[in-house]
């Protein structure tokens, strides 16, 4: 008998949140290495006139970051809801 089909929801549902927290340390620490790389070579990349593209990137890096946060934070309490005690 398969592993997966022994899962409950409340265990998909624990297995996509871990997933989601390792995007968001990864997508944190890349927003971090582009923003030291931007600080560094910026006046480089205004004279190429790349500033706008590297720009636009980093605006919808923080908007993916931000919109994960708000998925991780709506899937825990869901989690916390479905693993929680019944009242007796």
């Amino acid at each position: 008998m398969s592993d997966e089909s022994t899962k409950t929801s409340a265990d998909h549902l624990s297995d996509t949140l871990a997933q989601l927290k390792e995007m968001r340390h990864y997508s944190k620490t890349n927003v971090e290495h582009l923003t030291a790389s931007w600080i560094l070579f910026e006046g480089e990349l205004k004279a190429l006139k790349q500033t706008e593209k590297i720009e636009a990137l980093m605006n919808k890096q923080g908007e993916f970051h931000d919109a994960l946060e708000k998925t991780i934070e709506d899937l825990e309490k869901m989690l916390e809801e479905m693993t929680a005690e019944p009242e007796a």
